[in-house]
């Protein structure tokens, strides 16, 4: 019980934590968590860092990914995920929210509300996914200055520049982002939406010791590689970022056509996770157990 227990929780900062796993060899494998449950649920498979993408939470708001969500309204996820696992957790900051005090504010927030690491892009708003056409990209001395103002802002937080600019500026222009922003402070660079092994071969060739992460994203410009392919292209993080929003979204959508053919719900139990699977997942009965042992009624006596 990582929330209630003072204990049980981690002894280092997020962020420190994040930094030790970079720290070990081989690639840090980061699946994205939508919410809570989903951070249990990658927790308990074995997983030691999560990552909470924007566009997922702006979906399950249904929201577009436009950077219309607010700093609070990410905290308030990065809060509960944090809460729930108690694992260090990258977080998706699109485009820092405005210029750079307000870039400060969001580093603040979020490694208040338990971040580990945050990566922001050099797109302007409105920003669209990476994997998507007419991105419009910012300059780049002002996207180092973001950078420089998050670096400044931050205790223990990992940054990561994540760079759009492959797609209009091609590999030159991106590495060239990528080493501005490296010069601000970054402690690792994300190049977006690559298109091939090769490019991702060439960048990291381009930047060699840089720590760097790879977007392993569902059906955008990406090909499909495993973690031990982006490794062997010299990558040192890969996230998976809506995937588990799109199987969630998929199944819930699926329940509610099952409801409205079958006026019930009979025909998806066996797709449903049980009563029992979920209080296992929370940790209902170590919650009873510490509640137990805190508090015991206690039966006053009879007044005379």
């Amino acid at each position: 019980m990582p929330y209630l227990v003072a204990a049980d929780l981690p002894g280092e900062p997020a962020g420190v934590q994040f930094r030790r796993l970079l720290e070990r060899p081989g690639i840090l494998r980061i699946p994205g968590a939508h919410n809570g449950m989903a951070a249990l649920q990658a927790k308990a498979a074995g997983f030691e860092a999560l990552y909470l993408s924007g566009a997922a939470m702006s979906a399950q708001m249904g929201l577009p990914d436009l950077g219309i969500i607010t700093i609070e309204e990410v905290a308030f996820f990065v809060r509960q995920i944090a809460r729930a696992a108690g694992l260090p957790l990258l977080v998706d900051g699109d485009t820092g929210y405005g210029e750079a005090l307000n870039v400060m504010n969001m580093v603040r927030a979020f490694e208040d509300a338990g971040a580990g690491a945050v990566h922001l892009e050099d797109q302007l708003l409105p920003k669209k996914c990476g994997h998507l056409n007419d991105k419009k990209l910012a300059d780049a001395r002002d996207m180092a200055a973001k950078v420089a103002a998050a670096v400044r802002a931050r205790r223990h937080l990992y940054v990561v520049a994540r760079t759009d600019a492959a797609a209009s500026e091609g590999l030159d222009g991106a590495v060239a982002r990528a080493r501005l922003y490296l010069e601000a402070g970054a402690d690792a660079i994300f190049p977006e939406a690559m298109t091939s092994a090769e490019m991702f071969r060439a960048f990291a060739a381009a930047l060699p010791g840089v720590p760097l992460l790879a977007n392993m994203t569902e059906f955008g410009r990406t090909p499909f590689f495993t973690g031990a392919e982006f490794e062997a292209m010299g990558y040192r993080m890969v996230i998976w970022p809506v995937s588990s929003l799109r199987v969630a979204n998929r199944a819930q959508s699926e329940l509610y056509a099952a409801i409205a053919r079958d006026d019930g719900t009979r025909a998806m139990l066996d797709r449903m996770q049980t009563r029992a699977e979920l209080y296992d997942t929370i940790g209902l009965a170590r919650y009873e157990a510490l509640d137990a042992s805190i508090v015991a009624t206690v039966v006053p006596p009879a007044i005379r």
